[in-house]
């Protein structure tokens, strides 16, 4: 993708994976990247960032005879959460408003 993937798109997707069900890195990145390019070593400093902001929660699970950490939103996670989706909708018409022709050159 050709755009800007800042902090806040990352941190937005982030949330939104773990907001629908607990999971661990691994799967959290492959579902990031079904929607734009990252690599783990992009995303575990995210969800370092999430868990020190108090947006994401973590706690250990075996899984095939070693320890896999597991990541839960929290309620502050989910106001986020919720933040990020409101200043997203008004961002992308804005942006939509532009790319389709909405402006009017007057």
């Amino acid at each position: 993708m050709a755009f800007n993937t800042g902090a806040a798109l990352m941190d937005a997707l982030v949330l939104s994976v773990v907001a629908s069900e607990s999971t661990y890195g691994y799967k959290i990145t492959q579902d990031v990247r079904s929607v734009m390019e990252v690599s783990e070593s992009t995303l575990y400093p995210v969800l370092r960032r999430l868990q020190k902001s108090e947006c994401l929660e973590t706690y250990d699970r075996e899984f095939a005879g070693r320890n896999r950490r597991y990541y839960s939103i929290t309620e502050k996670g989910c106001e986020q959460l919720e933040t990020y989706r409101r200043e997203w909708t008004e961002y992308k018409a804005k942006i939509d408003n532009v790319l389709f022709g909405g402006i009017s050159n007057e």
